[in-house]
């Protein structure tokens, strides 16, 4: 599908949820843990319900079953009341603004819906690097309050602005921000312009971004539906199974971090390039597994250049790794980037 910006994720699509049957709580992070309830999709309902023929029907809250809610806790806010806290700002720019107390009513018919589950998914995505030593022991990657934006007007356009350091999602369709891997996406190029001001200013680098950010959407998700108990019905590689109902084939994915594209395989497009850096993420993980995995490719984005090339980037992640974990896992990041004919490795 067209794509308005070379760091964005347009999707067009809505989502509906319907409220027939107990909600799925989630497991508590920590025995203690307290806070304002909300009702959130786990990760999204095509991913947690396996259901391929669910559908927007213009956000009927009884498009979509109530076995894809949760509740869960939210947490880091800042006693405002409102979404806002440690890790995420959360507005609307044409909807009323959601309140803390509510998030437990909200269905995805409601405005309020898509506010709390960016909310909760940007507060996920940090503490996932958080618990990975990134903001302790390693450098913080985008540790401070997350800007979010909610445009109601239409628009099925998201993405991250560098020039506000904001993420902004739209509506249409499947509304942007009813899939927590089109949020965690976009909360991905912000960690790349936080670890590297100006990341993606050449086509090489803007398919690294769009890459990081697919990854980082599977990978968050993953490690939420391990944390709380959750189902996962579908290919974990599909990326924004529900988002991208209106406008792809089932099984519906939006991209994939499993492809066997190789450098030979480019077309000058970040979106369609960055299937070639996901994948070999995604074998890095598979050898190292998601810890040590992530945190060296997080780590090695630091020594990014703004415009560095997937050799050039190749090469630091396997400097990282190295430098972190001892040759074993550089030889293994190294095999996943020659295993998709990067250059120079």
């Amino acid at each position: 599908m067209a794509r308005r910006t070379t760091r964005g994720l347009i999707a067009v699509a809505t989502a509906t949820a319907a409220l027939t049957a107990p909600v799925t709580t989630a497991t508590a992070a920590t025995p203690a843990e307290t806070g304002p309830q909300a009702r959130i999709f786990m990760v999204n309902p095509v991913q947690s319900t396996g259901d391929q023929t669910l559908a927007d029907a213009k956000d009927a809250a009884a498009a979509v079953p109530a076995s894809a809610y949760t509740t869960a806790v939210l947490r880091n806010l800042d006693g405002s009341g409102g979404l806002s806290g440690r890790w995420a700002y959360v507005r609307s720019e044409t909807g009323a603004p959601a309140k803390a107390a509510d998030a437990a009513a909200y269905d995805r018919h409601d405005d309020g819906f898509e506010q709390v589950m960016a909310y909760f998914w940007v507060n996920e995505a940090q503490e996932y690097l958080q618990g990975l030593g990134f903001g302790t022991e390693l450098p913080g990657a985008n540790d401070r309050p997350q800007p979010v934006r909610l445009n109601q007007w239409g628009s099925d356009n998201s993405f991250f602005t560098d020039k506000k350091d904001e993420i902004r999602f739209g509506k249409g369709g499947v509304d942007d921000a009813e899939d927590a891997e089109v949020i965690v996406h976009e909360y991905g190029h912000a960690v790349h312009e936080a670890q590297v001001p100006g990341f993606g200013s050449s086509a090489e680098a803007g398919a690294i971004g769009e890459a990081f950010g697919d990854y980082l959407a599977v990978e968050v998700g993953a490690n939420a539906a391990a944390r709380y108990g959750w189902p996962v019905r579908t290919d974990l590689a599909c990326v924004a199974d529900w988002d991208s109902v209106p406008y792809s084939t089932a099984p519906h994915c939006l991209r994939r971090v499993d492809s066997g594209k190789t450098y030979a395989d480019r077309v000058g497009e970040v979106h369609a390039d960055g299937e070639i850096w996901s994948r070999a993420l995604w074998d890095i993980r598979g050898a190292l597994g998601a810890r040590t995995a992530d945190r060296i490719i997080v780590n090695a984005q630091f020594g990014f250049a703004p415009d560095t090339s997937f050799s050039a980037a190749a090469t630091k992640t396997i400097a990282t790794a190295q430098r972190m974990y001892g040759p074993a896992a550089a030889d293994a990041v190294r095999a996943a980037f020659r295993a998709r004919a990067v250059p120079g490795v």
